[in-house]
């Protein structure tokens, strides 16, 4: 799984899972499918209250040809970054340098559609996001954006339940982690990495709220210190409890 990390304005390093090719073209898909229903239920309303005998002629024009033109740009626009698609499958665009995607970068994504997707017939695209490091096709080089997944695909590591396997009198410390998702303790873990990783005052502050935050929601005292082994001890109960 391809990974880039982005240091937001803050100064924090996030690393984000880049989406691949399998990952856009299902979300493509997906956004097709809304076109289809959505022209579909267009077409109904326009021969129930039309009597030109050129209904056809003027839905195209006015519906079919629009849609399909600027549905993703303004997706996008409206939807910070995500199209109906990319919101199903936890996708979104995100920029290099850690700043919001402006107006003009969503333009340039869209105007290379053309290119990318449509005179190509997705060969470019494909060619491009399969074999570029950032996996990036030409819209998103010029804008200098990349497509990311918000939550990550990868689960708890194999390194993690054997670990725990072999600990056959290990005793839970914290139960109350059970009431947590594995999408937060994904997120413990990332935060546990990337302090790991980046030991700079930001990510030692975003430990910290973490710890207060858990600890807030689980009714147990907060740690005198050692957070990351606070986090760690309960990523280790939570594949405990859940396994």
């Amino acid at each position: 799984m391809r990974t880039i990390d982005i240091t937001t304005t803050q100064n924090v390093t996030i690393q984000y899972e880049l989406a691949d090719l399998k990952d856009r073209f299902f979300a493509w898909l997906i956004d097709v499918v809304v076109w289809v229903v959505f022209i579909i239920l267009l077409l109904i309303l326009f021969y129930s209250f039309s009597t030109s005998d050129r209904v056809e002629t003027y839905f195209l024009y006015i519906v079919v040809i629009p849609v399909i033109l600027f549905y993703t740009l303004i997706s996008e626009i409206l939807l910070d970054g995500q199209t109906l698609g990319k919101k199903a499958l936890k996708l979104r665009v995100v920029k290099l340098n850690g700043r919001q995607p402006s107006l003009s970068d969503y333009l340039f994504r869209w105007a290379f559609r053309g290119l990318d997707i449509y005179f190509s017939l997705g060969a470019l695209a494909a060619v491009l996001v399969s074999s570029s490091q950032r996996a990036q096709r030409m819209g998103d080089v010029v804008s200098n954006t990349v497509v990311v997944r918000i939550i990550p695909q990868l689960s708890f590591q194999l390194a993690d339940i054997m670990r725990i396997n072999t600990m056959e009198n290990y005793v839970p410390k914290y139960p109350e982690v059970k009431r947590f998702s594995e999408d937060d303790m994904l997120l413990v873990k990332q935060t546990i990495e990337r302090a790991r990783r980046y030991p700079n005052e930001a990510h030692r502050k975003a430990v910290q709220l973490m710890v207060q935050k858990l600890t807030d929601q689980m009714g147990t005292e907060l740690p005198k210190s050692d957070y990351l082994g606070f986090l760690r001890t309960l990523v280790s109960d939570y594949i405990v409890l859940t396994r």
